[in-house]
């Protein structure tokens, strides 16, 4: 049932100086992700900066990863929006596009009731008719996905996945119990790949991959092979990279990062801002220990 097993990248979306975005860049991103053993790609979500793109370039960024893509790996489109008639329109925009799933995440700031949010879902998904992976980041949206209504959801046969970026580790482990294989678990977080998988997690859906994408593969991969003590130990040398990486808001870190190793990404779109510097000597002494940085 799940779309894939491993570490999707919630990947940046590059831009100009003047804030154009840089499709010829991201088609470079995409390309060094796959040839690196990231295991999807997940293009316009929150990594991706979509909340700051208007549906033409939020379409235009999904049409250039599907045709750069040429299938090697699924691709997942962040067609999430507070407001499901908008939700409905673009992931049904994404799916005449070729993606092979969406990313839903739940509606912010006028928020809903866990029974809006099983009603918002099915909307879409009963629209758009395509697979989707709904996301429960309560730190953004101000909204969870309890439980139980994660239970209800995995009764729907459009519903593929959770990408669970909580930090409730015991809120995952009773959604694991009560949805057991019928829901597929995605960590959010990329400290929590080995402790979601343990919980029985298929990967993660992840901002680490877009710097570390053959190790972040591996760490899942270690796991899924019964080399469990393998995979603890590379999730735990990351540790100090994740922790730099999530020191301001993200994307910012990250895409400093990418700066930072010579990929040229550019900056982040407003109201995000430039990292400040003691920051960044955090982060680039992070990068050092890893070894992605000379």
């Amino acid at each position: 049932m799940a779309i894939f097993e491993g570490a999707g990248v919630a990947i940046v979306t590059p831009f100009y100086e003047n804030g154009d975005i840089n499709f010829g860049k991201l088609e470079e991103l995409i390309d060094w992700q796959i040839e690196n053993s990231t295991d999807a790609i997940i293009i316009c979500g929150t990594t991706g900066e979509a909340s700051t793109m208007d549906d033409n370039e939020h379409l235009e960024c999904i049409k250039v990863a599907v045709e750069r893509v040429k299938g090697r790996v699924p691709v997942i489109a962040g067609t999430g929006s507070n407001d499901t008639r908008h939700g409905i329109e673009l992931t049904k925009a994404a799916k005449a596009l070729g993606v092979d799933a969406s990313l839903q995440v739940t509606p912010y700031y006028n928020k809903a009731t866990q029974k809006g949010l099983i009603e918002h879902f099915a909307a879409i998904g009963r629209a758009a008719d395509l697979p989707m992976i709904v996301y429960s980041v309560p730190g953004r949206t101000g909204v969870n996905i309890a439980p139980s209504t994660a239970y209800e959801l995995s009764k729907f046969d459009f519903v593929i996945g959770l990408k669970e970026a909580t930090g409730n580790i015991s809120q995952v482990a009773q959604i694991a119990a009560m949805c057991g294989d019928k829901l597929p678990l995605y960590s959010g977080n990329d400290d929590q790949i080995v402790p979601i998988m343990s919980l029985g997690g298929k990967g993660v859906i992840s901002v680490l991959s877009n710097v570390a994408p053959k190790q972040t593969h591996d760490m899942v991969r270690l796991y899924l092979d019964g080399r469990i003590s393998e995979a603890r130990d590379l999730q735990l040398s990351f540790i100090s990279l994740v922790d730099a990486l999530f020191c301001e808001v993200s994307p910012i870190p990250v895409k400093e990062a990418l700066n930072l190793m010579g990929f040229n990404v550019g900056p982040c779109r407003m109201p995000l801002s430039k990292m400040e510097e003691s920051n960044i000597a955090k982060l680039k002494q992070a990068l050092i220990s890893t070894k992605l940085l000379v």
